[in-house]
């Protein structure tokens, strides 16, 4: 298997929303994206899939080395290899992939997040620089467009925390910081039990997921406004990501936030069709000068 395939395959197999808007990429971007993709992917499961702590961070310190190695010409790894092809091709800064792997360090930690400050400079190590390299991949000439795919990355980075609230609650991991539960008297066990027979715990953590979902809304508008008419068309990945992500916030919002007893995803063929369709929407769009827009 080479480097390539390898990429390839852990992208596809990840099931992400992103591959589905890399389908539409022509072949040398979407093996960029594919490198990069799959180096989030590998240092993603460490933080997820191993449990001790000093492991975790073991197997992270290897990536931080092997980002040393990609840009020195040298890299070990298979997902190494690939990026540093696309290296070759595409401006990537180095700190992004270090900044990537402290926010999975985040994770490790185990730390809660007291402050909106530390969930948004998660959501920036985590979600901002895949926007500021997705970019990279995809091209742009104005440096507004680094505001769009940071605030691009935040929202779709708070879509995933209200989508999988509960799911990371087995991984131990409440992502809501505490000072805003607080406000809204929400502990941490009200995230782990959801919604029971109590109406008024009910109320209060409905609340609280409707706060952050305004969150995500703003990011998702704040982005949208900050993208330059001259980037709209090389960024148009972005925009059918942004789409994907959008329509589960949407999903999130019919089945009223309760993601304890029902599941807010979205299957396979519905992701492809979203970016179809956004991709068609962009395409009209763009000649007859239609605003942006998520929801397809």
């Amino acid at each position: 298997m080479t480097p390539e395939q390898y990429c390839e395959n852990k992208t596809r197999g990840a099931g992400s929303s992103f591959f589905y808007a890399f389908l539409f990429l022509a072949p040398e971007k979407r093996r960029a994206m594919m490198a990069l993709y799959a180096f989030c992917r590998e240092v993603d499961d460490i933080a997820d899939e191993i449990k001790d702590k000093e492991v975790a961070t073991h197997k992270l310190m290897f990536w931080k080395e092997e980002v040393d190695r990609v840009y020195a010409g040298t890299a070990q790894h298979p997902v190494g290899v690939e990026l540093m092809w696309t290296i070759k091709y595409f401006t990537i800064e180095k700190e992004l992939l270090l900044e990537m792997i402290e926010g999975m360090l985040m994770d490790v930690s185990g730390k809660p997040f007291v402050t909106e400050d530390e969930l948004m400079l998660y959501c920036h190590r985590v979600a901002g620089v895949v926007g500021l390299m997705s970019i990279a991949v995809f091209g742009f000439t104005n440096e507004m467009s680094k505001t769009f795919a940071i605030r691009m990355g935040d929202a779709l980075q708070l879509t995933n925390i209200l989508r999988d609230v509960y799911e990371d609650t087995k991984l131990n991991r409440i992502y809501l910081p505490q000072q805003t539960r607080a406000k809204f008297k929400v502990t941490d066990q009200d995230i782990r039990q959801g919604f029971t027979d109590d109406a008024e715990a009910n109320q209060r953590l409905k609340s609280l997921l409707e706060y952050f979902e305004a969150q995500a809304k703003q990011a998702y508008a704040d982005a949208l406004d900050a993208l330059p008419d001259e980037d709209r068309q090389s960024l148009c990945p972005s925009i059918m990501m942004g789409a994907i992500y959008f329509a589960h916030l949407s999903k999130l919002e019919s089945i009223g936030f309760d993601v304890w007893k029902n599941q807010a995803r979205i299957s396979p063929m519905h992701k492809i069709w979203i970016a179809w369709r956004a991709r068609r929407y962009e395409k009209k769009a763009i000649k007859k000068n239609l605003p942006l827009r998520l929801d397809f």
